[in-house]
């Protein structure tokens, strides 16, 4: 299967510790590199409030991973996550597929935008010339 990019975000809950998430980022790890991919980026964001509570707490502590790999690591992943009662809530994002659709959109402006300023440009002295020689 194809490798793809995941952004996996989680939110765990307040009063584990930083050996607590250092622990679950290992198991994560070596659940993702168990299943043949590999997590790229780990950033631990830190203890943050909540925008609304969540099981009674307002803060939370973020971590942000970007995963390469199938999804067959990422569904074990999601279901872990659901039996694991440190995490309160967990969003995973396919991001190759948005990052192409905005890359084509992006050269689809450039090509546009290349096209009107040669086509503004190149008729407006087409015309000034013809104007001149008459």
């Amino acid at each position: 299967m194809a490798n793809r990019l995941y952004e996996v975000m989680y939110i765990a809950v307040p009063e584990s510790g930083d050996e607590d998430i250092a622990k679950l980022n290992e198991a994560i790890t070596a659940l993702v590199e168990k299943g043949g991919g590999s997590v790229a980026v780990q950033d631990g964001w830190g203890r943050r409030r909540l925008a609304y509570p969540i099981k009674k707490k307002t803060e939370g502590y973020y971590v942000l991973l970007e995963i390469s790999g199938s999804g067959q690591e990422i569904a074990e992943l999601e279901r872990r996550f659901r039996v694991n009662d440190m995490v309160m809530r967990y969003l995973t994002v396919r991001v190759d597929e948005d990052r192409k659709s905005a890359a084509k959109k992006q050269a689809k402006r450039d090509k546009r935008k290349n096209n009107n300023g040669a086509a503004g440009s190149g008729s407006g002295a087409a015309e000034a010339g013809t104007d001149q020689q008459a």
